[in-house]
Parts: structure tokens; C-alpha cells; sequence
């Protein structure tokens, strides 16, 4: 896929985590991100324009997203992005907000191999260790895995229709780590209780978090912060990663965790959606 001309290491490295079929194509002014296998995922088929919305723009934004979609996909969401990484929102109150449009505002955090270090309060009574993504290899802990990601989701999404979602973005992800781009990773209790997990997606240098997740009943025990570094830690000891970049919600509690582990953060990204009927 074509990603160079994309500033946003933010956007750039959603564009890596996406299924192998998945193309990001460039247009006068934007680009088409499109993820033909998982048609109903709204960050897998989008448009990245260069610059946030200006007065007017709704309407040729949205027949441009009509025109380049319609007809080949099951959802009815509508998605836009803009490359900008200073927080710009430009005119999306006026022009999408007040048409129904959901602001996602995502803090992008960096971290080179060396910056990443231990938390003082890192648990150690887990064992980490990345997932076998073959076929029917670790059933059982990708199937909790499943149960973390429903267990963490956005509550306005019912179990019935995140788990469809879920377990189809996890096989998507097992696919791209079957060719050896990155891993799975989970920290695990004696008996095998999943109690975290993360993955590390690795694209050339650069290597991007997915869905960093512990159970309900296991956080704040530093479980998390020895999840996240020791994933680090051995995946740039396997593979030739230069940085590490980990987004969270300008809100989210982990922020400040990610920061303690050595992550910076240093670009803030605007995506605009529209919800359809799938996630």
C-alpha cells in the first residue's frame, strides 16, 4: 500500500494494522483507505483528507464518500479523517457535529526500543507471551482474548453485534502476524487465565499497538505495564523496529501509564464518523 505522502504516523500506522487486501489509494485532495474483506469496519474504509473540514465541505465530502463506496460495502456508516497531527478540527463542529457526526479525537504517543522502560509497579506474578496464529493453535486463550476485547467495548455496541466484529478483526490481525509481521501478546495467571493483551503489528520499522486490554477484575496491578514493555522489549529484540507507536483517547486513563512507560506523545488526529449499522 501506498502510505508515504500520509503525515500522521497516527493514521499511517491504522492504515498498517488493516487486512492484508486492504489499499489505500490517493485522490485529488484525500485519500481512499478501503478494507474489501471487513467492509462493515469504519476505520478500514474511510477518507483521509489533507486538511480539517472548511465551511461547506460536508456535502462534496459526503458525495465524494458516496462515490467512491456505494455499492461495494454493507455498512452505512460514513467516515472521514484528516491529516492534520496539531488537534486542527477546522469547521467539523458546524459542518459534521451538528449533522450527526461523532468527533474521535486520538492522542498518538512514540517510543523508540530504548525509551521504553519498566514501571515500578509492574506485575509479577504473569507470564507473557505471544499468541500461535495458526489456525486452531491457543484456541482457548484467543477465544478470551475475544471476551477481553467484548468485556472493554464501547457500551453503545451490543455483545450480539461486537462479537461478529471482534472475531472477525482478530482473524484479520492473526493473518498479518502468520506472515511474520509482529505478534499477539498476553499475560497470562497460573491455569492460564488471560488477564491482558495487546498486539504489536510491525511494518518495516515502525511497529503499532492494537487493542491494549486487561480484565475487568485484574487492573490496576500493574499487569498492564508489564504487558506493554516486555511486548516491546521483544519484538524489537526479533525484529528491526526503530519506534513504537501506542493512541489512546485524550481522556483515556491509560495516557498517563503509557507516558510513564517512556512513550511521548506527539500528534493529536480528528476522525468524524457516522454511524451505519456495524462497527
Amino acid at each position: 500500500m501506498q502510505r508515504a505522502e500520509i503525515r500522521s504516523l497516527a493514521w499511517a500506522t491504522d492504515i498498517d494494522v488493516l487486512p492484508g487486501d486492504a489499499t489505500a489509494a490517493r485522490r485529488d485532495g484525500y485519500w481512499v483507505v478501503r478494507s474489501p474483506s471487513n467492509p462493515t469496519h469504519y476505520w478500514g474504509n474511510f477518507l483521509l483528507f489533507d486538511d480539517a473540514p472548511s465551511p461547506g465541505d460536508r456535502s462534496h465530502w459526503e458525495s465524494q464518500f458516496a462515490a467512491e463506496f456505494d455499492g461495494e460495502r454493507t455498512s452505512e456508516h460514513t467516515a472521514f479523517a484528516w491529516d492534520r497531527t496539531d488537534g486542527s478540527v477546522g469547521a467539523a463542529e458546524t459542518e459534521l457535529v451538528a449533522a450527526g457526526y461523532t468527533l474521535e479525537l486520538t492522542v498518538g504517543l512514540l517510543a523508540r526500543p530504548a525509551e521504553v522502560r519498566p514501571h515500578q509497579r509492574a506485575s509479577g506474578v504473569v507470564a507473557v507471551r505471544p499468541l500461535d496464529p495458526r489456525p486452531g493453535a491457543d484456541a482457548d486463550a484467543w477465544a478470551q482474548v475475544v471476551g477481553l476485547w467484548i468485556a472493554g467495548r464501547n457500551s453503545r455496541f451490543s455483545e450480539a453485534d461486537y462479537r461478529p466484529f471482534a472475531t472477525a478483526r482478530l482473524d484479520d490481525l492473526r493473518a498479518l502476524f502468520a506472515s511474520g509481521r509482529g505478534a499477539w501478546w498476553v499475560a497470562e495467571l497460573a491455569g492460564g487465565e488471560v488477564a491482558g493483551s495487546l498486539g504489536i503489528v510491525v511494518t518495516g520499522s515502525r511497529a503499532r499497538y492494537q487493542t491494549v486490554d486487561t480484565a475487568p477484575a485484574h487492573r490496576r496491578r500493574g499487569i498492564c505495564s508489564r504487558l506493554v514493555v516486555e511486548a516491546a522489549q521483544r519484538t524489537a529484540a526479533a525484529q528491526p523496529v526503530e519506534h513504537f507507536v501506542i493512541c489512546a483517547d485524550p481522556d483515556y486513563h491509560a495516557l498517563g501509564l503509557y507516558e510513564s512507560l517512556g512513550f511521548r506523545a506527539v500528534e493529536r488526529v480528528t476522525g468524524a464518523l457516522l454511524r451505519g449499522s456495524s462497527s
